[in-house]
């Protein structure tokens, strides 16, 4: 008669521990991620000398025949959207020591007489600074 021990089974290995992690990487990386409104329209930037970064809070889109977009909205309501941006924004940042500034994605075949008439309607909206993208030079 054999009276040894039965042979013991091994443990099964416990995945929890791992899979808690894996999802708290997966909410680092979904809260720490910028995320950017889609573009309402297409624009291709005009191109310049040299090329900089525009470093604005707020970004407004304009088409080639003078369309206006920011966000979902289009023409006056784009406007009016930025500007309820720019208040709820400024409810919660100290907008007199460091004021918003907006950037401009204007499409290069923009008439520059468009964009003339238009920088006195956005210069009224309450921007520090008003950018314009433009790409590199071409080769």
């Amino acid at each position: 008669m054999n009276f040894s021990d039965p042979p013991r089974r091994k443990p099964a290995e416990n995945l929890l521990p791992m899979i808690n992690v894996v999802f708290l990487l997966l909410i680092f990386f979904l809260i720490s991620a910028r995320l950017t409104p889609p573009e309402p329209f297409a624009v291709i930037p005009p191109t310049a000398q040299t090329e900089a970064e525009a470093q604005g809070d707020f970004t407004l889109f304009i088409a080639a025949d003078g369309q206006i977009g920011y966000r979902d909205s289009l023409a006056d309501a784009a406007l009016a959207q930025i500007t309820a941006s720019r208040d709820s924004h400024c409810a919660t940042a100290d907008c007199e020591a460091e004021p918003p500034r907006l950037t401009l994605r204007a499409d290069g075949a923009l008439p520059a007489a468009t964009l003339a008439g238009l920088l006195p309607k956005l210069s009224g909206l309450g921007f520090a600074s008003i950018e314009l993208v433009a790409e590199g030079g071409r080769s």
